[in-house]
């Protein structure tokens, strides 16, 4: 167990994601301020989850997560258990570039403003990824990305 995923959620109380992301991954979730190594079941993931400032202010840090789940297929589960969009980094090297998957599994990469915080990121003026967009034409990273601008996908085809 190597993986490490880092999502944000729209507008949900860290309470409602505990179960829901059990639900998602089909795995014991335990919270890390209770989690003991020395007690752990193997099959568990380690998560924590906070309030960030701004937009999708609900993080959520997933740690050992099996390498035989798909972050896109479990993500896209738990939005629409939550019936919440989410975000997750994509592949460049971006800060404010993220997958927004929204409940129905679509998964699209969008730009957000990106302003350091006492309390954290925090993340302002979504915006989608599109060529309309003169920040993401020509050479930009957006380019680089599996995820070009424009790009709208469902969770299974990119899992």
């Amino acid at each position: 167990m190597t993986e490490l995923w880092n999502w944000r959620i729209d507008q949900v109380r860290p309470v409602e994601v505990y179960p829901a992301l059990a639900e998602a991954l089909g795995r014991v979730v335990m919270p890390l301020a209770i989690a003991d190594p020395a007690r752990l079941p193997a099959y568990a993931v380690v998560c924590d989850v906070w309030q960030a400032p701004g937009e999708f202010a609900t993080i959520v840090d997933c740690y050992g997560v099996p390498d035989q789940l798909s972050e896109h297929a479990s993500i896209a589960a738990l939005a629409r258990l939550l019936d919440r969009n989410c975000l997750l980094r994509d592949d460049t090297l971006d800060a404010g570039r993220h997958l927004l998957v929204s409940p129905d599994g679509t998964i699209r990469p969008v730009h957000f403003d990106v302003r350091e915080t006492d309390d954290g990121e925090e993340l302002r003026n979504q915006r989608l990824c599109t060529e309309a967009d003169p920040g993401c034409r020509g050479w930009s990273q957006c380019h680089r990305s599996r995820w070009a601008p424009d790009t709208v996908a469902p969770a299974l085809a990119a899992a």
